[in-house]
């Protein structure tokens, strides 16, 4: 029932249903009051939609659609019969023959059973799509029965079970089994295909060979006998009269022979009546005559006899004449067409009752009966072959017989479409470790049919076959193929599907790898500056944060001259072409005194990540500058450094050195200022300052002062000139 019943209480349920072939639906149940029907006059073996929609005193709600088409069928027949056909000490060899109706369905394949003798049970031996077996490990001498069921999509059919077998290694003559021919007797009417096909036994296998009439059978284009592992068979088409009589089949092998008959009899319309028609008698309002019976009476007893009378002032008889033509052929597909005439100019006299259609196809000479007692002058034509070429023809019927026929022009039975062309350009999009997203574009044709589905296949690198993955239709240009194993290769392929039948298969994807999605690498962490000579630097980093899904492979470092322009610059990678392993690497042979840019990148099974640049380690700006020399101190500045590496600068590390000696001494190991006052020199002696700027990445290059020498920027007054008195007194 609905979810929602739009306010109002469900009063009944509407039920349509369409062929797969066609686009209309057809209202079959206008007023169903359950949930559950059952829906008669279906065409065997035809694929049907339904659809539901609830009615309330509102109107007619939505419906809902089967997803999948509906096969009307059920389950087949048994089949006709399970022979040895060889016996060993512990095998038996049997085959069957199929079941005479499949049900409407397709038979799938055969369930093979067997019981031993004294027991109820029976054990499941196979299940083939075959029609033999062969049963081995059997013990000897034990006797078995056997039974096989075919199996359609509708189930399994009713069994059909072997005469008692013993295993043992035995011969035995031939015997042909003839239960499935009644009282041996086959009858046909003229025109018929005749299909005669007869279980034969015996160990070793026999030869047949065919007789009719005691004489050789004559093989020819319409007569065949051909012999299956189980079976010998009879094939007469379009049988005639001449083909009735006695065949004998006789079988044998080196046990001896054996011979059997089966009657063939072939009906057909009786011959004229034997002439000359004798006046027996004649009167003013009657007439009596005579005439024998037909020397051919088509096989069978005459009924009745049709007399017909004309007006000898008429040249026409009273059935009918044709239909008016032309006979036309309209909506052809491959398995029906709808033909239309119009009534016959000269009814005969008579009403028109009805009309027979017949149809042959164009390579034979039979008419076989179409439909009889239409009334209409337009009728829908079914199962028909694919490919095959058809003529129709239409004959009027009234009370006095029937008319002469109306013939259409050959007519081929096919679709006005064909199959689409294949998809195009399948790939995937997404992967996890199970699963991948297939994505793929329609084909550029679809062949003059709307696309109704489209199927995805892939293979295993590994394997050989291409495996379906959807098991509904799938109308989108998009599918998750999912169930899929860990590590392995998969490539894809697309079908498209149409009224006509399946596209060719679309070209196939490259391979993909079922793994969860894999990206390149982040940058390295923490890149860094260990050491530097004149001609080297070494340098460090961390591994990446994020690997991309993949085990790192290896790193690159590149260095490059750094310029205005950095579309101008040019990076040299500096790692062997074998890659590196290890976070840290000395680059060597550069030049003294030359700046340097440095990138360094990870390396994953997706390709080279994002770079990483290594800060550059910052130099205090120059020069050093002597802002106050006494005797025992002096005090200096610097400026910053013009380039900090990338981060803050944290510190200044101030050294000095007597210019006597060689040894640097640190001063301030953790100054916060560009400024600093250095006590405690020795009054006289000559010094040299040096800075280096610290950040996080280490410590940069030094800067170094001009020699300055620790002493008072003054001197002591020389003496006094020569003394002169300017006045004196007493």
């Amino acid at each position: 029932m609905p979810l929602i019943d739009g306010g109002a209480k469900i009063t009944n349920y509407v039920i349509e249903k369409r062929e797969s072939t066609r686009k209309a639906y057809a209202t079959i149940i206008t007023n169903c009051p359950t949930t559950s029907v059952r829906i008669p006059e279906l065409g065997e073996g035809c694929e049907y939609y339904f659809r539901v929609s609830a009615e309330n005193e509102y109107g007619i709600g939505e419906a809902v659609e089967t997803t999948d088409p509906i096969r009307a069928s059920q389950t087949p027949t048994a089949p006709e019969s399970i022979i040895p056909t060889d016996i060993t000490k512990n095998s038996v060899s049997l085959a069957w023959t199929k079941p005479k109706h499949d049900g409407g369905s397709r038979i799938t394949g055969y369930v093979l059973e067997a019981q031993k003798k004294g027991t109820d049970q029976w054990a499941h031996v196979t299940t083939v799509k075959t029609m033999d077996f062969t049963v081995k490990n059997l013990n000897e001498n034990e006797e078995y029965i056997f039974r096989v069921m075919a199996v359609n999509h509708s189930g399994r059919s009713a069994p059909r079970e072997s005469k008692p077998i013993v295993v043992k290694d035995s011969t035995s003559l031939p015997e042909f089994d003839l239960r499935g021919v009644c009282q041996k007797t086959v009858i046909a009417k003229a025109g018929d295909d005749i299909k005669v096909e007869i279980p034969i036994m015996g160990r070793p296998r026999p030869t047949v060979s065919w007789q009719k009439d005691g004489g050789a059978l004559k093989l020819t284009q319409r007569t065949n006998v051909e012999s299956t592992a189980a079976t010998v068979i009879l094939t007469i088409n379009e049988c005639i009269r001449a083909d009735s009589g006695v065949y004998t089949m006789t079988g044998k092998n080196i046990i001896g022979s054996v011979s059997d008959n089966i009657i063939v009899k072939v009906h057909d319309v009786p011959g004229p009546p034997k002439g000359p028609v004798k006046i027996v008698e004649i009167s003013r309002t009657y007439c009596i005559f005579a005439w024998d019976p037909p020397e051919n009476d088509g096989g069978v007893p005459i009924n009745n006899y049709v007399i017909e009378i004309r007006d000898t002032t008429t040249q026409t008889w009273t059935e009918p004449g044709p239909p008016s033509g032309p006979l036309k052929v309209s909506e052809v597909t491959a398995d029906n067409c709808v033909l239309t005439w119009a009534p016959p100019a000269d009814d005969g006299g008579a009403k028109i009752e009805g009309y027979v259609i017949e149809k042959r196809e164009s390579s034979r000479l039979a008419w076989t009966n179409v439909a009889s007692d239409l009334q209409g002058m337009q009728y829908k034509v079914t199962k028909l072959l694919k490919g095959n070429e058809y003529i129709f023809r239409v004959m009027a019927v009234n009370k006095y017989g029937l008319g002469e026929p109306l013939d259409s022009e050959p007519t081929i039975a096919d679709n006005p479409y064909v199959v689409p062309d294949p998809p195009q350009n399948p790939e995937v999009t997404a992967i996890t470790k199970d699963s991948m997203f297939i994505m793929w574009q329609a084909p550029k044709s679809d062949g003059g049919s709307p696309i109704t589905s489209y199927n995805i296949e892939r293979k295993d690198r590994i394997g050989l076959r291409w495996v379906k993955c959807n098991k509904r239709k799938v109308k989108d240009l998009q599918f998750k193929a999912t169930g899929l194993v860990v590590g392995h290769e998969y490539e894809f392929r697309v079908i498209a599907e149409n009224a006509a039948g399946l596209s060719a298969p679309s070209a196939p994807s490259p391979f993909y790898k079922a793994t969860d999605t894999l990206y390149q690498p982040g940058p390295p962490c923490n890149p860094r500056i260990l050491d530097t000579t004149k001609s080297s630097i070494t340098v460090a980093w961390n591994k990446p944060v994020y690997d991309g899904g993949s085990d790192i492979t290896g790193y690159i470092v590149e260095t490059c001259i750094p310029s205005e322009k950095e579309e101008g610059e040019e990076w040299t990678i500096v790692t062997p072409k074998e890659g590196l392993l290890a976070t840290s690497f000395t680059i060597i042979n550069l030049k003294e005194n030359q700046e340097y840019k440095i990138n360094i990148s990870a390396v994953n099974s997706e390709g080279i990540g994002e770079a990483a640049s290594v800060p550059g380690n910052p130099k205090p700006g120059g020069p050093v500058k002597v802002e106050q020399v006494t005797a025992d101190s002096v005090t200096i500045s610097w400026n910053p450094p013009e380039y900090d590496g990338g981060c803050t600068i944290n510190n200044y590390i101030v050294e000095k050195r007597d210019t006597s000696a060689t040894n640097w001494m640190v001063v301030s190991p953790n100054l916060a200022r560009t400024k600093t006052k250095i006590g405690r020199l020795k009054t006289g002696s000559e010094y040299q300052f040096r800075i280096t700027a610290e950040n996080r990445y280490g410590k940069g290059p030094v800067l170094v002062s001009e020699c300055v020498v620790a002493q008072y920027p003054y001197k002591l007054p020389g003496p006094p000139g020569t003394p002169s008195i300017a006045a004196s007194t007493k």
